[in-house]
């Protein structure tokens, strides 16, 4: 195939697509904004499915180096109320089926299955403007240009190239998540290690949770949640520590000293992240113009609320891309649509179990409804 492929964005999905890619002999260059692999911090742990993105990993010929990335224990899961009572403490099974790594580990993975200058840094996507036949140009913030005879948009919430195909725009979900960190959290909170166990924590009420896993050397990661009104976190300072802790930790009064750890014990700055979403079942039609040549993968096509879903469709989206385009390399049309047709199918379901999840966890029977869904009854 001697299409040119440009990827914008160097996440999991891009990466996965570049690297399946790779493996069957065709080129593709990624762009990433970022300006270069450490620019910042790639979040914490992700559970990686043996339903989808393992089978991404198997298809890029990565599944063996993922086994080593496994964090032990790491499925643990338990679900405690408000007073921190355990209500549910499922042990790691060891059989792999969802076990925990972390993102920037699988991310350093991908970069560093992919051969010299596939991923040039500091492209930042400023333009798109279609050429016609599928072809578009590309411009760059940092005054450079490329084309490309395939334009993917592996590059989240906000993609640039999103519009190029859907009028959409992600709308917010109603519920808010601060991030905290606590570190050295055997020595220095450990009645907070104590609440988290192992691997992953869910206490939830009506209407707010704190969801915490334990990632490698004794650090504990954080997501405070809360339903409240879009501009609830804009007006709290976030640059005073102190006391943005104290206005968050006021919501959660009422909950046991060792959750409430989770949140005033933080040994960095919390950060809002005001949740947002693409609408269910979002989607396309596959037509010329200049959204000829052009398709998405990830959150740039099918952003949701963070599910245990989201890196392991952006996996599966690179992976099932790749391999269609190594299956019909004549036609990149045909290509598209066999791709896009079970991808939208895929995305529309997660959406869906997305939303029941989230009545789960903050609806009015939290956490009585959590704990139903994990014995069985009512799962998504």
């Amino acid at each position: 195939m001697t299409a040119s492929i440009g990827i914008i964005g160097a996440g999991l999905g891009g990466l996965a697509l570049a690297r399946v890619l790779h493996v069957h002999g065709i080129a593709a260059t990624v762009y990433e904004a970022e300006a270069s692999p450490d620019a910042r911090a790639q979040g914490g742990m992700l559970d990686i499915h043996d339903f989808n993105g393992q089978l991404a990993l198997k298809a890029a010929g990565l599944f063996e180096e993922f086994l080593a990335l496994i964090h032990p224990g790491g499925q643990q899961t338990r679900v405690l109320d408000r007073d921190g009572t355990v209500l549910l403490d499922m042990a790691d099974d060891g059989t792999g089926g969802r076990p925990e790594v972390l993102r920037g580990a699988l991310r350093r993975m991908l970069l560093d299955a992919l051969p010299p200058g596939c991923v040039q840094w500091g492209r930042k996507l400023e333009g798109v403007t279609a050429l016609g036949q599928g072809r578009h140009a590309l411009a760059f913030a940092d005054g450079s240009s490329a084309t490309t005879d395939l334009l993917v948009g592996a590059d989240g919430a906000w993609s640039k190239v999103r519009p190029l195909l859907s009028g959409a725009t992600p709308s917010y979900v109603g519920t808010t998540f601060i991030e905290t960190w606590l570190f050295d959290a055997e020595r220095r909170h450990p009645a907070a290690a104590a609440a988290v166990g192992g691997g992953m924590l869910m206490a939830v009420a009506p209407g707010q949770g704190i969801f915490a896993h334990r990632e490698p050397e004794g650090t504990l990661h954080a997501y405070v949640a809360l339903d409240r009104a879009q501009d609830w976190s804009r007006a709290i300072d976030f640059s005073d520590r102190a006391a943005a802790l104290a206005r968050v930790a006021r919501e959660f009064d009422d909950w046991a000293p060792a959750l409430r750890s989770l949140i005033l014990d933080t040994d960095a700055d919390p950060v809002p992240r005001v949740l947002h979403a693409l609408p269910p079942g979002h989607a396309w039609t596959r037509a010329g113009g200049q959204g000829r040549g052009v398709t998405l993968v990830g959150d740039a096509a099918h952003l949701m609320a963070p599910n245990g879903e989201g890196a392991n469709l952006a996996l599966l989206d690179g992976a099932e891309l790749a391999q269609a385009i190594a299956a019909c390399p004549a036609d990149i049309d045909a290509a598209l649509a066999a791709y896009e047709a079970p991808m939208f199918a895929r995305a529309a379901a997660v959406a869906e179990e997305t939303a029941i999840l989230f009545q789960l966890c903050f609806g009015n029977d939290a956490p009585d409804s959590l704990v139903g869904m994990f014995a069985g009854a009512g799962a998504p």
